[in-house]
């Protein structure tokens, strides 16, 4: 093992690191601390050329295989216990073409990065909630962010991908050139090879209307907040938070502990149009804090701003269709138990309101399968000590059980764990099939399979 490791390192334009190395645990580390494992080599490449080197010393010494973009897997898939770790954080080059509205970006690239630059142009790709999501990650399970009515997933903006595959060819995949791969990467995971660089289409985009509003929480302003998003033109996205009112800055401290609606929003379209929209939201109950205003969209991401690198996060989330009064009523209920998880921890129930772009792509179009679904609604307990975590998830299980009834499927970016039995709920039986075709013929052997993962024919499940 000794003179391999050797003889990669001596291969490589990147870096290899080992157990003992200084930078090793930085490496290592991803953003959920629940999953805390020590690969046996940390490879940093700086091409898709040392990606294929580390993929063939991989195979060669029998080891795992994680591939890390940003590391903000909430399951822990970008790292391994004894395998080999490639973390693309060096690949991580932007060429923006502003004339074609193009961008080619190496995956190593963050959210954050890459919204700066082509903002810098008047243009972007819509992204999640966070400056500090792998761009790579994001992208390959489909991508829900404050743009996504407007402007769709981050998969409908891509125009195709290089990716290095388990027998170390590096290949490209678009509409014209290995269309079934290219289908199978938009919304299927890391299940197919090492995205190495992705081509995206970029959106004009000028001054929005954003930021955050925060309600008191009440039934009736829960679903005013979700009939609103869902009623509003399509140039509105919400992503809300229900939750005892954490003690941020922008918060009066008498609001602090309250039980409050945290609602982060993106209008974008004429604004004199869009205020008129979020009036409707002020106006279900008097503000506890209002900072929606004009503004540049990277500033979105400065919201909530010292967001720590790595926490600890229980999260169970489902697509749904309706949020009723009954499930309402059980989050409310259980926000406001005494045994709520404790007092540092966030314990929140959050909203996304899906369709317009979202909903007008063709659903088998990519491997992203819920289209037609109205919400995504997650569980969220996070920011906790490793002694408590059994106590959060068990405050997680309990209120996912009450409110799972209105689950229609999942999103697999949202997964914390290796969930085997959910993995259908992520890809239906039409969906699944058709990656199950995919992986057998580009990852035969399942070296891929630090993920949400999909099994080839021989190894799959009907």
């Amino acid at each position: 093992m000794g003179d391999a490791l050797t003889r990669l390192a001596g291969q490589l334009r990147g870096e290899v690191l080992l157990p003992g190395d200084h930078g090793y645990d930085d490496a290592r580390r991803g953003y959920n601390r629940l999953h805390d494992r020590r690969p046996k080599v940390v490879v940093r490449p700086a091409d898709g050329d040392d990606v294929a080197r580390a993929l063939e010393f991989a195979t060669s010494a029998g080891l795992e295989v994680a591939v890390r973009s940003g590391g903000h897997s909430l399951a822990g898939y970008g790292t391994t216990g004894g395998g080999v770790l490639i973390d693309l954080s060096a690949m991580h080059a932007i060429h923006v073409d502003p004339a074609a509205r193009a961008a080619s970006v190496e995956a190593g690239t963050i959210a954050g990065q890459l919204t700066a630059a082509t903002a810098a142009h008047g243009l972007l790709v819509p992204f999640g909630d966070s400056p500090d999501v792998g761009v790579g990650g994001i992208t390959l399970g489909g991508g829900v962010g404050w743009l996504s009515r407007k402007l769709g997933l981050t998969i409908d903006s891509v125009d195709g991908v290089e990716l290095v595959t388990a027998d170390a060819q590096l290949l490209t995949a678009d509409d014209q050139t290995r269309p079934d791969l290219f289908w199978a990467v938009r919304g299927g995971g890391g299940n197919f090879g090492v995205v190495t660089r992705i081509r995206y289409r970029l959106h004009p985009i000028g001054t929005v209307l954003g930021g955050a509003l925060l309600l008191p929480a009440t039934g009736e302003v829960v679903r005013g907040v979700v009939d609103l998003a869902e009623a509003a033109p399509e140039e509105l996205t919400t992503i809300s938070l229900v939750t005892r009112v954490p003690p941020l800055s922008m918060v009066p401290p008498e609001a602090h502990g309250r039980l409050g609606v945290l609602i982060t929003l993106v209008w974008c379209g004429e604004l004199a149009a869009g205020e008129r929209v979020v009036d409707g939201f002020r106006a279900l109950a008097p503000p506890l804090a209002d900072l929606v205003h004009p503004r540049p969209y990277p500033s979105m991401y400065e919201l909530i701003p010292d967001v720590p690198r790595s926490v600890t996060n229980v999260t169970y989330s489902f697509a749904a269709d309706e949020l009723d009064d009954e499930a309402i009523g059980s989050i409310l209920q259980q926000l406001e138990e005494p045994n709520l998880p404790s007092a540092e921890a966030l314990a929140a129930v959050e909203l996304r309101v899906l369709g317009g772009a979202i909903s007008r792509m063709p659903v088998d179009a990519t491997a992203f399968a819920h289209r037609q679904r109205r919400l995504l609604c997650s569980v969220v307990a996070a920011g906790f000590t490793d002694a408590d975590a059994d106590r959060h998830r068990a405050w997680v299980r309990s209120l996912s059980d009450a409110i799972r009834y209105l689950a229609k499927g999942a999103y697999a970016n949202f997964f914390d764990a290796a969930d085997e039995p959910r993995l259908h709920q992520a890809y239906p039986d039409s969906t699944y099939r058709r990656l199950v075709q995919v992986k057998q013929r580009y990852d035969p052997t399942n070296l891929f399979h630090r993920n949400l993962n999909i099994r080839p024919e021989t190894s799959a499940q009907p």
